[in-house]
């Protein structure tokens, strides 16, 4: 009887799908070094012909991965997505779970991971108390990333460029009336979370919902992600869930960042 699977060492000759390899290489084209790209530096860089190009683009566009401003294109945290997929085929994310839930024993407070997803953020991971929260949800219920400690820290890792576009994009909605809404006065928010290196939100999402977020790095010390503690205002004030959760949510964040470094053997989530 054949043997019909793929071969250990690649494709059998006819199987490779050339369309899905040209996407890859427009894919891999953006970087640190080129954020963003017109359609004639994508078809440029990957040798792609320009009419190709314009479609892989534009159907990446409509799949989410890719954003379009004036005539450049660049990536969108949806691509985080990918990566987040072969941590958690690693284990790693179980990992991760389990250093959450070392976290929520010692605090007592709900525990969260999340990745962007613009506009929101994403949930990767949850670990909660025995306390009902208001907030509930599971792996990918998704929130506003305005309006969240856990956002604040992803927004805060995106280039001027990507940001921009973010804001560009609509208006900041009002969730509570301590929401921030004013565009000046957000950017002013991020720029302390990117200094400090953690956000603190005091119920503007929910009415009594508080939280404290500081991020979680990659192999190459990125951002992937943002680990984050939330409480009741009834009984832990914003400040007190600072100054208790925060010490050991750092420390549970840099060995999470640390099992993610040692599983990213491959490079996916640097």
């Amino acid at each position: 009887m054949a043997n019909t699977e793929t071969p250990a060492d690649g494709p059998a000759p006819g199987e490779r799908l050339e369309q899905l390899e040209r996407a890859m290489a427009v894919l891999e084209t953006f970087g640190h070094e080129r954020p963003a790209l017109t359609l004639s530096e994508v078809a440029q860089l990957t040798g792609i012909a320009r009419a190709s190009a314009r479609r892989i683009l534009l159907t990446l566009k409509a799949l989410g991965y890719v954003r379009a401003s004036g005539r450049t294109f660049s990536l969108t945290p949806k691509v985080l997505n990918l990566g987040w997929n072969y941590f958690a085929s690693l284990g790693t994310d179980e990992i991760a779970r389990e250093l959450m839930a070392d976290l929520v024993r010692e605090i007592d407070e709900s525990c969260s991971m999340a990745t962007l997803d613009l506009p929101d953020i994403v949930y990767v991971a949850r670990v909660h108390t025995r306390r009902v929260m208001t907030i509930g949800g599971g792996i990918g219920t998704r929130l506003p990333a305005h309006a969240t400690a856990s956002g604040r820290v992803l927004l805060a890792a995106l280039d001027d460029t990507e940001l921009d576009a973010y804001l560009a994009a609509g208006p900041l909605v009002a969730h509570t009336p301590g929401t921030v809404v004013d565009t000046g006065r957000f950017r002013e928010e991020l720029a302390e979370v990117r200094e400090r290196g953690w956000a603190l939100v005091d119920q503007e999402l929910e009415i009594g919902l508080v939280a404290v977020a500081v991020p979680v790095t990659g192999r190459a010390g990125r951002t992937t992600a943002a680990l984050s503690v939330s409480s009741n205002s009834a009984r832990t004030t914003a400040e007190d869930l600072r100054e208790r959760c925060l010490p050991p949510l750092r420390k549970t964040a840099e060995a999470v960042s640390t099992a993610l470094a040692q599983g990213d053997t491959r490079g996916t989530l640097v």
